[in-house]
């Protein structure tokens, strides 16, 4: 019976081939005929010979063939030991010890009189502004915690202990500084000559009365040290790092209440936006389905349809930066908003973060005559606490609010990526628009039904998805922080 699923042993092993050959040839020598013309014997003979040199050419080949495979072996031996060795061993990506040795980065140290930020320090985009001085019997002083951390060093002068008081956030940043120190400098420690004050004794302004500073040195007092350790506070993440003097170095973060609100981008509900009806309304009474003046990707206005809100929440309590220009246009966002920047010097339109606009920068705003966006000057930013969040999402991606053109994205530097990150709700937005349904929150439904814009409190489950997944994809250096 035929055994189809065998494979002939030339096709299953490449050298099989040649080994067959020389059997071949083997077997041909040992059965060729005698010539007639030779005599038995003779021919006996030839054949005796014939088969000796046969039997002796098989052994050698046999030897031959066993040194061969002896060899294949051990250098496939030591392939496979050496093949290990081959691959370089991978740097890790995490925190942590990987496999190789990690790569270190060049740390500068300040110079004197040099500030991280370049900024004022009560702007928003450094320790931010001044909430009131804390004192021992005001409501605020239960926030502020004291450090116990047995790596720093606390002066203490007045022997109160009011030198190791200080906020949650300012606190987490010195014990971080602290580690750095002592990986810095071997065998010496960080020192705190001053944090919370309650005596009046840094002017009449100052965040050290509010537990928001700490003005720091090494514990050998060694001012050659002051320049790099300036350096560790602003890497431990510090807001407002100066090197004041070359005593002592200043450091201060911004307030609890502004961290831990909120971290996305929104407006507030009395912003205003200008419908294609020509009416305007508050950011409050908007509905998904209204046309809302925006700006196309030309720059030019055009009015583009709300399709979700990001963000509603009409109760929250919030931060806002504000931007005032010298046409008398006042925008009201949320830090980590978008705002959409001219620069005319480059002829170029760049998205910055809110509480990243300066001054003499230039924002695009409405001309009520024309219509149409043009550049002013920013002439003041300032903040302000405010009430209620509200976040519209249009198809464009930006939205037109009291007359300044910004973008609907925040917390990411990139409005072309934040743009195609919310690619399946326009998608799915579409798709709905397709199909009629009676929870549709359009400006033409009839009254005494609920928009689903009212029900919403809060963020929306894809947005608040897109936040949380940022911290894992995106580097740090595009993300608001």
């Amino acid at each position: 019976m035929d055994n189809h699923n065998e494979v002939p042993m030339s096709m299953s092993v490449p050298w099989a081939s040649a080994a067959s050959v020389t059997c071949l040839s083997l077997d041909a020598k040992c059965h060729r005929p005698c010539p007639s013309s030779i005599s038995a014997s003779a021919s006996a003979s030839a054949c005796a010979s014939d088969s000796a040199a046969i039997a002796t050419t098989k052994l050698r080949h046999i030897a031959y063939t066993q040194r061969c495979s002896s060899r294949l072996t051990m250098l496939m031996t030591v392939l496979l030991l050496l093949l290990p060795l081959s691959f370089t061993p991978a740097h890790s990506c995490g925190p942590g010890r990987g496999l190789g040795r990690r790569r270190e980065r060049n740390l500068y140290p300040l110079v004197l009189k040099q500030t991280i930020p370049n900024l004022s320090e009560y702007q928003t985009g450094a320790s931010g502004p001044l909430e009131g001085e804390i004192k021992r019997d005001s409501p605020k002083f239960k926030d502020l915690v004291p450090n116990y951390n047995r790596d720093i060093l606390f002066r203490d002068e007045e022997g109160t202990g009011a030198d190791r008081l200080m906020t949650k956030r300012c606190k987490e940043k010195l014990n971080v500084l602290a580690y750095s120190v002592m990986n810095e400098w071997p065998g010496v420690r960080l020192l705190v000559t001053e944090s919370w004050d309650e005596d009046h004794q840094h002017g009449q302004e100052s965040l050290h009365y509010e537990g928001r500073a700490v003005t720091i040195a090494t514990s050998d007092r060694e001012p050659s040290r002051y320049g790099m350790l300036a350096r560790l506070a602003v890497e431990a993440g510090f807001d407002w790092v100066s090197y004041v003097s070359r005593r002592h170095i200043y450091c201060s973060v911004k307030s609890d209440s502004s961290i831990s609100s909120h971290v996305h981008g929104c407006f507030t509900p009395e912003s205003t936006a200008l419908l294609e009806s020509g009416i305007t309304k508050p950011l409050s009474e908007i509905s998904i389905g209204d046309r809302v003046l925006s700006m196309g990707s030309n720059g030019q206005p055009v009015y583009s349809e709300v399709i979700l809100f990001m963000d509603r929440n009409l109760e929250q309590m919030q931060n806002f930066v504000e931007l005032h220009t010298d046409g008398g246009a006042v925008l009201t966002v949320t830090p980590a908003h978008l705002i959409s920047v001219w620069h005319p010097e480059r002829q170029q339109l760049d998205y910055v973060f809110a509480d990243r606009v300066e001054e003499l920068n230039y924002v695009l705003v409405r001309d009520p005559q024309t219509g149409e966006l043009r550049p002013q000057r920013v002439v003041r930013v300032g903040s302000v606490r405010s009430k209620g969040v509200v976040a519209p999402l249009t198809r464009e991606g930006t939205i037109v609010v009291n007359s300044v053109a910004a973008s609907c994205y925040a917390v990411i530097d990139s409005q072309s990526l934040a743009h195609w990150g919310l690619a399946p709700m326009r998608i799915l937005a579409m798709l709905q628009s397709w199909m009629p349904a009676k929870d549709q929150l359009r400006s033409s439904q009839t009254e005494g039904v609920v928009s689903r814009a009212e029900q919403q409190n809060g963020i929306h489950w894809y947005a608040n998805a897109l936040y949380k997944v940022k911290d894992y994809v995106l580097p740090k250096s595009w993300r608001h922080d």
